[in-house]
């Protein structure tokens, strides 16, 4: 991690860290939370948390801000982000964000797990992680408890894209607005 982008998920963390911006997104957290209890076939629910709740705190270049909850036990399948370059924290529980590592000997790439919990006292590389333009990741769950993270993009929530490998498809990938994702896909 170089030291520019440290600083700046240290500056996230501070804000994120704050009891004032806490109590602002437990109300969205648990609007979430709810869905994903109604909603039994979701791996995870979402939500943008209006920028403004950070009171203008937000390091330059972020443009949005969102609350993920994801079910115990899921896997969510890889995805990617052509287009932002996502900054996440996990908030409550823990989960491992995997992201592609490259080639192993067989050439094929390789997942790399990011263990993070919801510690505070926590180091940053075990709470955080930054995961740029275009970089796979997938998220496992354990079983157990639901994981909840605050994630940070570097697009406005309306253009944000989800590009996931298209089943029917070896060579092709499917590009969704996460705000226009369906109730099936959440």
């Amino acid at each position: 991690m170089t030291a520019e982008e440290r600083s700046l998920l240290e500056a996230l963390d501070t804000i994120v860290g704050s009891e004032e911006v806490r109590a602002q997104i437990y109300p969205i957290v648990e609007r979430v939370r709810t869905e994903l209890a109604r909603n039994k076939k979701a791996q995870m629910t979402w939500e943008p948390i209006p920028l403004t709740i950070y009171g203008g705190a937000l390091p330059s270049g972020i443009r949005s801000s969102w609350v993920f909850v994801l079910r115990a036990g899921a896997t969510t399948g890889a995805e990617r982000h052509p287009n932002s370059h996502q900054r996440m924290m996990s908030f409550e529980a823990a989960g491992d964000l995997q992201v592609r590592a490259g080639l192993s000997d067989g050439g094929e790439e390789q997942w790399q797990s990011n263990l993070l919990l919801s510690e505070p006292g926590a180091p940053l590389e075990r709470r955080w992680i930054s995961i740029p333009q275009n970089v796979w990741h997938q998220v496992v769950v354990p079983e157990g408890s639901d994981w909840v993270v605050v994630s940070f993009h570097t697009v406005p929530a309306e253009e944000l894209i989800e590009e996931r490998p298209d089943a029917s498809n070896a060579q092709g990938t499917k590009q969704m607005l996460y705000l226009g994702l369906t109730e099936s896909r959440k």
